[in-house]
């Protein structure tokens, strides 16, 4: 991404914005691709499996209902994204392992974090569409991220 969010809405202002205020967590502030999706809550079989898949470049986008009570990706999940080639994780939730997430050279934006770990089960939908922060994330559309926040394709 070369241009930053501030360029890209005032050259097109039919983006989508997302309102809510999301940390940069991963090594990466600034990044983008096309959407993948997951909902889920307090469950992360779903996001795992996806994320230890081929991700061409895409950016999992993972609604999980703005809990803050349990992390839906660590380190090992988000050290299998690099290697299969995500651009980026959105996680209207939580992570952990914070510390060892800001030297991951991957794009990372959650609302926090918690240490408690969540459930395996697999429980969610996958490639449907989510809302959240006055957004709805389609799949295959195209999400721009950075200091200043997230911009997505209608």
């Amino acid at each position: 991404m070369t241009s930053t969010t501030c360029d890209l809405f005032d050259a097109d202002e039919s983006l989508q914005s997302v309102s809510l205020q999301f940390e940069n967590l991963g090594a990466r502030a600034r990044f983008s691709g096309p959407v993948r999706t997951v909902r889920c809550y307090r469950d992360n079989g779903l996001v795992k499996s996806l994320l230890n898949s081929p991700g061409d470049g895409a950016v999992l986008v993972v609604d999980g209902a703005g809990s803050l009570e349990s992390a839906l990706m660590g380190d090992m999940i988000a050290a299998a994204a690099v290697s299969n080639g995500w651009a980026g994780v959105v996680i209207n939730g939580a992570i952990r392992d914070r510390v060892a997430l800001a030297q991951t050279e991957l794009g990372i934006k959650a609302l926090g974090s918690n240490p408690r770990k969540s459930a395996k089960d697999s429980i969610g939908a996958v490639d449907i569409d989510v809302a959240f922060g006055g957004v709805i994330f389609s799949p295959g559309a195209i999400l721009h991220a950075d200091e200043d926040g997230i911009l997505v394709t209608s």
